[in-house]
């Protein structure tokens, strides 16, 4: 089945209904406060696209490609990545709602996550190479048989994990944020 395509349009307010994304291809289009609520993502393809202030909170993900996409305080809580099209990908995410989110095993080297809540997201078994956390919550966000070399943490907050159980080769802490890398230990840190 081909795919339909859509280059150089935008998208405001539009309440997307389950079929409306199936088998689509988007490129170089800006999607403004759009629900995505409804829809199941099949065979989907978004190529330089951006998404500001967008809904698909619970929102069935299923071989999508995100090539050179941004999105701007999007609510994502309880998505589930693990389907993403991993041949070639590129996507951001600023001041956006990520909560219960999953990432499970994908390989998303170099992403960054700015401002965002990541509140019991699960990156097990991530490759998180020189990705970057700038200002994002972490509480009980799930690390585990996760690659964070490079990654940059210095400026998040409230995250905890052991380093034995994931490799952090280089990866970059402030001093207040150790305390989240000694948690197992269960000592004080003043």
């Amino acid at each position: 089945m081909a795919n339909d395509f859509l280059q150089d349009q935008q998208f405001n307010g539009t309440i997307f209904k389950e079929d409306d994304i199936k088998y689509k291809e988007f490129e170089n289009c800006q999607f403004v406060n759009c629900d995505f609520r409804n829809c199941y993502f099949t065979s989907v393809y978004f190529i330089d696209c951006t998404f500001t202030e967008c809904n698909f909170n619970d929102t069935k993900i299923n071989y999508v490609s995100l090539r050179g996409v941004a999105f701007f305080k999007c609510d994502f809580t309880n998505v589930n990545f693990a389907m993403t099209d991993q041949v070639i990908y590129d996507f951001h995410f600023t001041d956006c709602l990520l909560d219960y989110s999953k990432f499970y095993a994908l390989k998303l080297k170099r992403i960054s996550f700015s401002g965002c809540s990541l509140v019991a997201a699960d990156f097990m078994k991530t490759d998180l190479t020189e990705a970057v956390f700038d200002h994002c919550d972490l509480r009980r966000t799930v690390f585990i048989e996760t690659i964070l070399n490079k990654a940059d943490f210095t400026t998040s907050f409230n995250y905890a994990f052991d380093p034995e159980i994931n490799k952090i080769k280089k990866a970059q802490f402030s001093l207040e944020g150790l305390q989240g890398l000694l948690h197992k230990y269960d000592i004080v840190v003043k």
